[in-house]
């Protein structure tokens, strides 16, 4: 009996720590953010820094990294606390845009993650805020390779970037499309769309081995055309 009551102690335990009735923490997926000065920024996910001449003065420096090291769904975010980004990691201004920020990161097109902050701006990086006629400049990176975002196709040319962002506008949306994946993953790429502004653009673009397909907002499907402007640097 006392075999028997030790057993149901011991499962007890372990369902206990798996569905964490009584208080236990789990995984948090955070946000990503920085908080520096009492200022909370968030992650640009559509946006690169244009070029490292916008990066101002250093203004401080991460303290703690929350991801891995906070379990607690009550913790109070801090000044110097960020997401994923490592202690040290330093933490810079954007010239002539008070309320936007840089910190270095290897992974990142162009050197660094950006951020602006949630409290004195709205986010404005997504495809319908975008300028067509102030875009110069377009890049093409192939994502996921060995050496990381691999850069195949510079499009500067006034009539190919008006002919791309044609092939963009004409998109047509398709909620329901499924990529086909039975041979393989979808190649995966990231546009990035250079104006005058520190922050570019950065939209991903996807290939099935057949058809072409983005996310401007809801599922698109590019005309196969766009696949010319892949691999001519």
């Amino acid at each position: 009996m006392k075999k028997i009551s030790m057993f149901l102690l011991i499962l007890l335990f372990l369902t206990g720590c798996r569905t964490m009735p009584f208080g236990g923490y789990g995984v948090i997926d955070w946000v990503d953010f920085v908080k520096l000065d009492g200022k909370t920024y968030y992650g640009i996910h559509s946006g690169v820094l244009a070029d490292q001449s916008f990066v101002g003065e250093m203004i401080g420096t991460v303290k703690f990294k929350v991801a891995d090291n906070v379990t607690n769904p009550n913790y109070k975010i801090r000044n110097g606390d960020a997401a994923f980004h490592e202690k040290g990691t330093e933490i810079f201004k954007i010239e002539d845009h008070p309320h936007l920020i840089a910190l270095r990161s290897e992974h990142s097109i162009n050197g660094y993650d950006v951020y602006y902050s949630i409290d004195e701006m709205d986010y404005q990086w997504r495809f319908k805020d975008m300028s067509l006629v102030k875009v110069k400049k377009i890049e093409i990176y192939q994502a996921y390779t060995r050496e990381g975002n691999k850069r195949i196709a510079d499009i500067s040319k006034v009539e190919e970037v008006k002919r791309f962002l044609h092939l963009l506008e004409s998109s047509e949306i398709q909620t329901t499309f499924q990529p086909n994946t039975e041979k393989r993953d979808p190649t995966y790429y990231e546009m990035i769309f250079y104006t005058e502004d520190p922050i570019a653009y950065k939209f991903n673009m996807q290939f099935d081995g057949s058809t072409y397909y983005w996310h401007p907002w809801d599922t698109a499907i590019l005309s196969n055309d766009i696949g010319q402007f892949l691999y001519q640097e």
